[in-house]
């Protein structure tokens, strides 16, 4: 049998016009990279491939080095992206141009929950009718708010509809196929067999193979190094040779952005817990430290990008790390989840498993708390995390957001009571010495990432912890039950919040602990 390896250039002209490509990827973690710049490469020379439809379980690429996606924003290049997540980051850097893509509607673009993404492969490739899922009910994924639509011409071309099965309302994403698949791994043999021993994360690129392998598409894979066939150990091999057609070699794929490699993310060696840095004190670190007393010894706890974050180091301090388990929506179940460019990433990890299986748990609820952020909070309860009018892309999107809520039964949000507030910390508490330029509590967000109306329903715990004081979700709406020494409740949190926060009749106040410097004790 000849070798499947072959030059980039080679790879992308098998690529067809109007084809539908999936791509793997996490941002950095995983990006096909060199792939993805020899398609918008092709394109500028040759004006082909052109009316691509590309799928996106997570995001391709990030704004830090790592192009990904933007390789291929081009008009004429890419008609439609559906996406888990967009690469994203701070004011102070140009928007990428896949965001100017979408802003200016030259691109039908989709936001769809990470988790359905996967599940969307999983039925296309058993021949099933499309995603039949409650996750997002009630959210901007509903046809009822977006149903996926980031910009107006998404909106024209629906790809979610609203159905009654069973008594029961559900949402059902009709099969999208993909023709092609570009996925990544490390190793590869001459007969395309491919391993995972220097990657972060498996992600979901034995799914996306699959569901283009039963259609009788392309499948390219991205490798750091080639062996000879026969060489590689079964049990290590991620996704068969069989449904891999060619191989592309790229020896200098970074395992994360501006990580050219760690063996410690890939869990071939284990770091001394003495070795991972402590979060710094400040307003943040008091958040999650609140935060982190929700958590019990011997839970297994989500966790997402933002304040929520510095949650496992705040356990670190307390020389309690190993108490709980982590899991991540990339796959790393337990261990130290990692922060920065290498988020989505974990050292000392119990196991790494699939994202696609990953989803599957979070959806159906079987973890004890989730840790997350939030932009903006309405009177509802809702949360938005996945869009900002005026700065789209400081927001990546959902990603994974809305089919861990779907049935957790219990969330922490963490984020800051307002923007821009002039705040002085000290041991013994914390005072707003002048207030922000905008509230996050609000009448009506501006996106529904979380759905307080459904949390109720289900009965879900929901809690807001913030600088001034933790919320909580009720059926009258947002009650503050504890406040934080130093924050005058009247002024602060009430006055602030223009009514929408109420205060409880046995308001508590929060342990003077979680301000100090030194460590915090933590009783788990």
């Amino acid at each position: 049998m000849s070798s499947k390896i072959v030059t980039v250039e080679a790879a992308v002209a098998k690529i067809a016009d109007d084809a539908v490509v999936t791509v793997s990827s996490s941002s950095g973690l995983g990006c096909p990279d060199k792939v993805l710049q020899a398609i918008g490469e092709r394109f500028d020379k040759e004006g082909h491939p052109r009316n691509l439809t590309t799928i996106h379980p997570i995001a391709a690429g990030d704004m830090y080095g790592i192009k990904g996606i933007d390789h291929i924003a081009k008009d004429g290049l890419l008609s439609t992206i559906i996406a888990g997540s967009y690469p994203s980051g701070p004011s102070s850097l140009p928007m990428p141009d896949i965001w100017q893509m979408l802003v200016d509607n030259r691109v039908a673009a989709y936001n769809v929950p990470s988790g359905i993404l996967f599940d969307m492969h999983r039925d296309v490739a058993a021949r099933r009718p499309g995603v039949m899922t409650q996750v997002g009910l009630d959210t901007f994924v509903d046809p009822i708010r977006q149903g996926c639509a980031m910009n107006d011409v998404a909106a024209g071309k629906p790809i979610v509809t609203r159905i009654e099965l069973g008594g029961e309302t559900w949402l059902h994403f009709p099969n999208i196929v993909p023709d092609v698949a570009i996925i990544r791994a490390t190793t590869s043999d001459e007969l395309g067999n491919l391993t995972y021993e220097h990657e972060g994360a498996y992600l979901g690129g034995l799914e996306q193979a699959i569901a283009v392998r039963n259609h009788g598409g392309l499948v390219i894979a991205q490798v750091k190094r080639v062996t000879a066939s026969g060489s590689l150990r079964p049990h290590d091999v991620r996704v068969p040779g069989h449904l891999v057609d060619l191989v592309v070699v790229d020896p200098d794929q970074r395992q994360t952005t501006e990580t050219d490699y760690d063996p410690a993310i890939s869990g071939e060696i284990m770091r001394p817990w003495s070795s991972f840095s402590l979060a710094e004190h400040g307003i943040e670190k008091v958040v999650a430290r609140r935060a982190a007393m929700e958590l019990s010894r011997g839970q297994t706890a989500n966790l997402g990008f933002g304040i929520s974050a510095m949650v496992p180091r705040v356990l670190l301090e307390a020389g309690q790390e190993q108490a709980v388990t982590w899991a991540i929506e990339q796959g790393a179940t337990g261990g130290m989840p990692l922060t920065g460019f290498a988020f989505g990433c974990a050292s000392n990890a119990d196991a790494y498993m699939p994202s696609p299986q990953q989803f599957t748990y979070f959806q159906g609820g079987g973890f004890d708390v989730s840790f997350l952020s939030f932009l903006e909070i309405d009177l509802e309860g809702n949360v938005n995390v996945s869009k900002l009018g005026k700065k789209p892309y400081l927001t990546a999107g959902c990603g994974g957001f809305v089919d861990i809520t779907a049935n957790a039964g219990k969330i922490v949000f963490s984020g800051l009571f307002e923007a821009g507030a002039d705040l002085d910390l000290t041991d013994e508490g914390l005072t707003v010495k002048s207030p922000g330029k905008f509230t996050k509590m609000v009448d009506e967000v501006e996106h529904v990432t979380f759905s307080g109306r459904r949390a109720r329903e289900l009965g879900q715990e929901v809690l807001y912890v913030t600088e001034r004081c933790v919320i909580q979700l009720t059926d009258s709406g947002l009650l503050a039950t504890e406040i934080m020494p130093g924050i005058d409740a009247q002024r602060d949190i009430v006055d602030a919040s223009a009514g929408r926060v109420r205060l409880a009749n046995d308001l508590k106040e929060m342990p003077k602990a979680l301000l100090r410097r030194e460590a915090m004790e933590l009783h788990l």
